[in-house]
């Protein structure tokens, strides 16, 4: 009786196995290529219509992924045309090969119309005065510039750091010259001659303060 029931619980448990034909997965592989000149396009998405992205091709074009029977795959790509491709739901192997061929995609423009240029004497007036706006770019170079990082300077106070090293060069001055008087450069020729170049330059000069020296780059 007990080598009848063993008999009998064998061949039950070996059909209850999944064989390849009741395994719903199945290894999707192969390789995507250009239409017209069949060379290889890497980095394609390969998307699946109910799990999402699941895998790119690599630099040669080839590619592979686990995929359920009966599933569809998309193939896209920028430059190309997308692509579907449905995976048969009556495969009975462990893998399934194809080789995907894409299209290029039309790529549109914005349409550029081209006029004929002004008489001379006008394109001259033009380009004298006319009012080009400022870019990005031109508006941080103006930015940068040395009079208006002073200007905005000026409208800063100074910071703890800068307050500590003015009080501590002050302090080292008074100290330099204690119980003396300091010195006094009216008779220095050193003095007289670097005030005259400043003359020259006109460094003493009452500045009129460039209106709108600061330009916001936004």
């Amino acid at each position: 009786m007990v080598l009848f029931v063993l008999q009998w619980a064998r061949p039950q448990q070996a059909s209850a196995q999944p064989g390849p034909e009741n395994n719903p997965y199945i290894l999707f592989t192969g390789l995507v290529l250009t239409s017209d000149s069949l060379k290889a396009i890497p980095y394609v998405q390969i998307r699946s219509t109910k799990r999402g992205l699941i895998g790119y091709t690599d630099l040669h074009g080839y590619f592979d992924v686990v995929v359920r029977k009966g599933d569809t795959i998309e193939f896209a790509q920028v430059e190309k045309v997308n692509s579907w491709h449905v995976v048969p739901d009556t495969l009975t192997g462990k893998r399934y090969n194809v080789v995907k061929l894409m299209t290029q995609d039309t790529i549109y423009i914005p349409a550029i119309f081209i006029r004929a240029l002004p008489p001379k004497a006008l394109f001259a007036h033009e380009f004298i005065h006319s009012d080009i706006q400022a870019d990005a770019y031109e508006r941080a170079r103006q930015n940068l510039e040395m009079e208006a990082a002073k200007d905005a300077l000026k409208l800063h106070p100074a910071d703890a750091h800068a307050s500590q090293t003015l009080l501590a060069q002050t302090r080292a001055n008074q100290l330099y010259y204690y119980n003396q008087a300091p010195p006094q450069n009216y008779l220095s020729p050193t003095a007289w001659m670097q005030f005259l170049e400043a003359w020259k330059r006109g460094d003493y000069k009452k500045k009129v303060p460039r209106q709108g020296s600061y330009i916001s780059p936004y």
